[in-house]
């Protein structure tokens, strides 16, 4: 199955925001995933309305995890941002083989497979263990915030 560049980055916010669970904001999300800001406000926005995220304006505002959302399966939020939508589209334009193809329950049995295997993963288990040290230098305050170092 193939997801959208916004449901990849979308789940890469998750995983950076899991590693300190820590505020952080949707700038700091853009630069540390290198995606452009606008684009960032809209992955933000979409994990807002799924309720996987928390926002806050203003000084000290920011984004943070919504409650439970490590404990969710990475399959459940799959779902809720691709949405129900099959692999492919047999009415549009309408297929001259729809009414005897057998491609698409098969399609369809694979995306069910697929989901069913992300169903056994939490967004926890993503940002614990190996992947932890990278999730969490990329977590850390940017190199620009903080004070250079002192000198001999």
């Amino acid at each position: 199955m193939y997801l959208t560049q916004s449901t990849d980055l979308a789940l890469r916010v998750l995983m950076l925001l899991g590693a300190r669970n820590q505020r952080r904001s949707a700038a700091d999300l853009a630069e540390r995933l290198r995606v452009a800001p606008q684009h960032m406000a809209k992955i933000v926005q979409r994990l807002r309305g799924h309720g996987l995220v928390r926002t806050t304006r203003g000084r000290g505002g920011g984004v943070v995890l919504g409650d439970g959302v490590l404990e969710r399966s990475v399959g459940e939020i799959v779902r809720a941002l691709e949405g129900p939508g099959e692999a492919v589209d047999c009415e549009r334009p309408p297929c001259p083989l729809r009414d005897g193809c057998r491609l698409r329950g098969a399609l369809r049995t694979a995306q069910e497979a697929f989901l069913a295997s992300l169903d056994q993963v939490r967004l926890h288990e993503l940002v614990t263990g190996p992947p932890e040290p990278v999730l969490l230098s990329l977590a850390l305050p940017s190199p620009a915030a903080s004070p250079p170092p002192e000198g001999p």
